[in-house]
């Protein structure tokens, strides 16, 4: 039998790349620290799982020794939602700085377990919570928010139309123009998606290598709400209150000025549930006690989750998320 050696067991990121993560962390949470914001631990396993359409959980499987039957977990893909019971409980402002779990991509700039920054602020709205974000990034690296846009605004400059009075005929067009004529019978969404991925995003915050120029997009799309509050905006569209932060055309940070109406979110989970059956993905249990938390009063907050590893990446101009973490899934 022949041995074949193999480097697999080493780390995928340099020891000097973990000292840089390690101290990305410190310099984290003494910010926190001194803006008085909590840091928490939520459960990593739940009886219930998001149920955004482009989400996947890991399942796993509760055998409790002796009497009791099975129960089926998911490992958490965001500690949001027990941060927001913790929020309606009245902790105030809170921070998380952990493990989180996806199913699907592992390579390049994904992993399916990687660390993410979330937190939440209270009385802040999303464009407050942009020059908290700002503030945070400065001082921990050498962040510069070079500019704020508008979806809307950023879509009509780069792609001629605006996104929130177009068709659908109008944006299925603009994807066989822009994409692949080959597409179609796609719904809204994806055409928006398809084009922001592939005509915008790539240009927003590039710059120099090692630089970290943000621009964020704010004022996304009603359909595109997930878990914030609506608004009129000054063109009179139904627009959603969230941003994304992009640095050298990589999405890095998602906010929102966070919905507290309980029978709304309620009723979001549901219909994200009816599209996930209708596409024949699994249907996920959707978080009965964050809906009991809101109707119970979550305070008026902004909130954002950041992934920690693609900072790092972008910091430190690596090309791959194995170079940033300890191990990566195929060395895990």
């Amino acid at each position: 039998m022949t041995y074949m050696s193999s480097d697999n067991w080493k780390p995928s990121a340099s020891i000097s790349t973990l000292q840089e993560r390690a101290r990305l962390f410190t310099r984290i949470r003494q910010y926190f620290d001194e803006q008085q914001v909590m840091e928490v631990d939520t459960p990593m396993l739940s009886a219930s799982a998001t149920v955004d359409l482009h989400i996947d959980s890991f399942v796993t499987t509760f055998l409790p020794i002796g009497e009791g039957g099975e129960q089926t977990c998911y490992l958490h893909t965001s500690p949001e939602f027990p941060m927001k019971r913790l929020l309606a409980a009245g902790s105030g402002d809170i921070y998380s700085l952990g493990r989180v779990f996806r199913n699907g991509e592992a390579g390049g700039r994904h992993n399916p377990e990687f660390t993410m920054l979330e937190y939440y602020r209270l009385g802040m709205d999303q464009s407050q919570l942009m020059d908290d974000m700002t503030s945070l990034l400065s001082s921990v690296t050498a962040f510069k928010e070079i500019e704020r846009v508008s979806y809307g605004g950023i879509f009509q400059e780069k792609l001629g139309l605006n996104p929130h009075g177009a068709t659908d005929e109008a944006l299925s067009d603009l994807v066989k123009k822009h994409v692949d004529e080959a597409l179609s019978g796609l719904e809204r969404n994806d055409c928006l998606d398809l084009l922001f991925s592939k005509k915008i995003e790539p240009e927003l915050g590039v710059g120099e290598a090692g630089e970290l120029n943000g621009v964020y997009v704010y004022d996304y799309p009603a359909s595109m709400a997930a878990l914030a509050k609506l608004h009129t905006n000054d063109q009179g569209d139904r627009v959603a209150a969230r941003f994304e932060l992009f640095v050298n055309g990589v999405e890095l940070a998602n906010g929102y000025h966070e919905l507290t109406h309980a029978e709304e979110q309620q009723m979001r989970f549901k219909t994200e549930q009816a599209n996930r059956r209708e596409l024949r993905r699994p249907v996920y249990p959707y978080d009965h006690h964050l809906v009991e938390g809101l109707r119970s009063g979550m305070p008026d907050c902004a909130g954002v989750a950041m992934g920690l590893d693609r900072l790092l990446m972008l910091m430190l101009n690596k090309k791959k998320i194995a170079d940033v973490v300890a191990f990566d899934f195929f060395r895990a």
